[in-house]
């Protein structure tokens, strides 16, 4: 039995929805990216009673106290959050530390890893399968919506990421996005999209995006992106004050860098975060260099990462028998 386990999990790039109609039976569905960073990363070792400590340690008991409780009752764990995946920005912070969590208690309880069924367990997949699916294997992902018997929804395609492409995000620190009972309720309020939308969407997804990530052709997944983010976008406008973007100087700093030749930019989940992307690191950076001051002066940050196409990392160190 490990004598600890370290977990590192990355965010992820909500890159829209596919349908919310559900005319057939199935809605939402989603298209996502795991990102190289920001990252969360734990360690779990076996102690007398639970201790949970570092950044988000509320949330983390809470969590830790759920997964004892259906896989491994009755044992205690000291639980260390060294970094956390920033919460409300568009990252799947919450579903990546819950599962990051999980994963940490199979590996040291001798358990095999399920990542869908930690997800249901913790409550983590009632729209998006992305954050598990994401989780298991990096890369991009599609999910297949929620049917009526779902737990999890389904990952139903994978494609790697090309290593050369470099992802821009643009976060703006005074914003935060829709979550909890407010995001809920936004789904709640929100009607059905009409099938021709859904239709465009999932088209864009098969035809499009996949096929150039396939070949490696920029301006079309690029372009692809671009328009699903227009579509579902205009579809949640009505919950972000009748914006695409939540934050208006991320819209506004979006539209730059795709003026200045970045593609398929977007806001991932409920922002702030915006995003795009570019086909090198040598342009990222000449971008960075030339838009950069422009976005501190308004209060934001741009970044620049990579796709990651491996799932998360889950460590066990081993005690040494005498």
């Amino acid at each position: 039995m490990s004598a600890q386990v370290s977990v590192t999990a990355t965010a992820r790039l909500h890159l829209g929805f596919l349908d919310m109609n559900g005319g057939l039976g199935r809605k939402f569905g989603g298209l996502g990216l795991s990102l190289d960073s920001p990252v969360t990363r734990l360690t779990l070792t076996r102690t007398d009673e639970n201790q949970v400590e570092g950044p988000e340690q509320a949330r983390a008991a809470e969590l830790l106290a759920r997964a004892q409780a259906a896989l491994a009752p009755g044992v205690a764990h000291r639980l260390t959050i060294h970094e956390a995946i920033p919460a409300h920005s568009g990252f799947g912070s919450g579903t990546q530390l819950a599962l990051a969590v999980t994963a940490a208690l199979r590996r040291l309880e001798d358990l095999p890893q399920d990542a869908a069924a930690d997800a249901a367990l913790l409550s983590r997949g009632a729209r998006s399968g992305l954050g598990a699916g994401l989780f298991a294997t990096g890369g991009l992902v599609v999910d297949g919506g929620r049917g009526p018997l779902t737990r999890t929804p389904p990952v139903i395609a994978r494609a790697e990421f090309p290593e050369e492409w470099r992802v821009l995000l643009v976060s703006d620190p005074t914003a935060v996005g829709l979550h909890g009972a407010d995001e809920r309720e936004a789904f709640v309020a929100l009607p059905p999209s009409s099938a021709e939308e859904s239709g465009e969407l999932c088209r864009l997804v098969l035809m499009q995006a996949l096929p150039a990530l396939a070949e490696r052709e920029l301006a079309p997944f690029g372009a692809a992106v671009a328009r699903i983010q227009e579509v579902v976008g205009d579809y949640f406008a009505p919950r972000q004050g009748g914006r695409r973007f939540s934050s208006a100087k991320v819209e506004a700093a979006i539209g730059r860098l795709t003026r200045e030749g970045a593609t398929g930019g977007g806001q991932t989940s409920w922002g702030p975060t915006g995003f795009a992307f570019v086909e090198s690191e040598a342009a990222a950076r000449a971008l960075l260099a030339r838009l950069g001051p422009e976005a501190s002066a308004d209060g934001l940050e741009i970044s620049m990462h990579k796709g990651l196409n491996r799932g998360a990392r889950v460590d066990a160190v081993y005690a040494r028998i005498a």
